[in-house]
């Protein structure tokens, strides 16, 4: 018997199929992969399975029980637990008060907090996912909110996990830690099903793999046998460059340059040491590193989002002292943040308003004071269609479209702005193969057209792909620039500050 059956999957949203008769079956003990592009439907799918969305045809069971649609808690109640990749979690409140929520044990009407704080400890220590249950969530690293979020479920009784994008805000070493997890779960007998973008996660870590298209089941394949080739090309519909193929690179001007930059972190902590370095029109310069040395705050001040301490950025020769964001961004940057929902979209806004954001005020936008939508939508029409953004129109409300299609809105606005330098942070979290091939060619693209280009990602395999020059960033210090054809070997050495060669 399977853990967990979708059978014949329908769901339409007014005119749009979202999912076309989709049937999937994961067994107890079994890791299955859940692969397509975005808007392909893996999230609709999600919601009909765990009861938030009523399928208008199909049925889904639980251990052979078919499940009211429509009803999370029936959901719950049979062993459903899900881990979004944005988390759900009360940052002020402690890692016990989290799991536990509304589900606490109780002494008379008293919340017994030992009892609750030593289910999770025990809980940690059968499924390792060790927490400290007293730490508040809001001071935990990325990878252990993740732990907490699986305690949460696992402490509600859940045998079927539905892990959403579970790697993408994940460093490499916590991706690492996570996969581990999933192989201990397995070997405890849960089911999972495992969403990703990156296909070498999904093949090391899955038993099967179903690929969706555009709401359609396309196959569901074991893993011997399949590739990130031949996964690609059946979420897409045709071959996928999985290497961006570039031309030699015909520098011009130094565009962008750091001189001498010191930058504080929120604690007063220095995370940016004396970092120097120019970026020149025509080329593509990386920054690599393990997360949280400096990427953040190096972004951020050259953005014109966090004070600096000291040192110089100058854009196209200008100094821009004590510069704030829109200063920045009028002297001829665009930024593609690592964070797109908190620094890149207003959630509530219009794909049309939120590409209007940065020149709403300037023409054609905008003439003698009054603002003509009519002249947004158009815009932003023509953008949706040049990258290819889904799942709306120019009045649909961006907090409405998947990540990924998110992404290219940010892109769409900061690349249509034509600045003289690009900052791309993490630009391909969250996208699948279709639109990381596509925003790499665009990049590539805007680097001919001149463009200074700063590249910062997690990444190694896209530093290495799109770079012409990399720097190595340990401890908010350059520690290694290289030319394009530097190992992998190499740069992680030094991302680990195993040796500091001359930067």
């Amino acid at each position: 018997m399977n853990a967990l059956e979708l059978s014949g999957i329908v769901k339409r949203f007014g005119p749009l199929t979202a999912l076309d008769g989709v049937s999937l079956a994961v067994a107890a003990g079994e890791v299955l992969g859940l692969v397509g592009e975005n808007g392909a439907g893996k999230s609709t799918l999600v919601s009909v399975a765990c009861g938030l969305y009523s399928a208008d045809s199909g049925t889904v069971r639980a251990y052979g029980r078919e499940l009211p649609p429509g009803d999370p808690r029936a959901a719950i109640d049979a062993g459903l637990g899900v881990v979004y990749q944005h988390f759900m979690l009360v940052p002020p409140l402690t890692v016990w008060e989290n799991v536990t929520y509304a589900k606490e044990p109780r002494r008379g009407v008293f919340i017994d907090r030992r009892a609750a704080r030593r289910r999770v400890v025990d809980l940690g220590m059968r499924h390792h996912l060790e927490v400290y249950p007293d730490a508040a969530v809001a001071g935990l690293s990325v990878g252990v909110r993740q732990r907490v979020e699986i305690l949460k479920a696992l402490y509600r009784g859940a045998e079927i996990l539905i892990l959403d994008e579970p790697t993408a805000v994940l460093t490499p070493q916590e991706a690492t830690e996570l996969f581990g997890i999933i192989k201990s779960l397995r070997a405890d007998g849960k089911s999972i099903i495992f969403i990703s973008h990156k296909l070498n996660e999904v093949l090391e870590i899955a038993d099967r793999i179903t690929v969706l298209r555009r709401g359609k089941q396309i196959e569901t394949v074991p893993r011997e046998g399949a590739t990130e080739a031949s996964l690609a090309r059946a979420m897409v519909g045709r071959d996928v460059l999985l290497r961006v193929e570039k031309p030699k690179a015909e520098v011009g001007d130094t565009l962008l340059e750091v001189d001498d930059l010191h930058v504080l972190d929120d604690r007063g902590i220095e995370k940016v040491r004396g970092v120097s370095f120019a970026v020149r029109a025509g080329e593509i310069v990386g920054i690599a590193g393990v997360d949280g040395n400096g990427q953040s705050e190096l972004i951020d001040a050259i953005a014109g989002l966090r004070k600096r301490e000291r040192g110089a950025i100058r854009i196209a020769g200008r100094a821009l002292e004590h510069a704030n964001a829109r200063q920045m961004l009028d002297a001829g940057l665009g930024h593609i943040p690592e964070d797109r929902q908190l620094r890149g979209l207003v959630l509530e806004f219009s794909i049309a308003e939120n590409i209007a954001l940065h020149d709403y005020a300037e023409p054609p936008d905008a003439r003698w004071g009054w603002l003509f939508p009519a002249r947004l939508v158009e815009r932003a029409r023509k953008l949706i269609r040049e990258f290819d953004v889904r799942g709306g129109g120019p009045l649909t409300r961006a907090g409405t479209l998947s990540g990924g299609n998110q992404q290219k809105v940010v892109a769409a606005r900061e690349i249509a702005r034509d600045p003289k330098v690009l900052i791309a942070a993490q630009p391909t979290r969250g996208l699948d193969v279709g639109a990381i091939e596509f925003l790499h060619q665009r990049l590539v693209e805007e680097r001919g057209e001149g463009r200074a280009i700063l590249l910062v990602s997690l990444e190694l395999d896209e530093i290495l792909s799109l770079s012409d020059r990399i720097l190595v960033l340990y401890e908010g210090e350059i520690v290694g620039e290289h030319g394009a054809s530097v190992s992998e070997e190499e740069i992680g050495l030094e991302m680990l500050g195993g040796r500091r060669s001359a930067a």
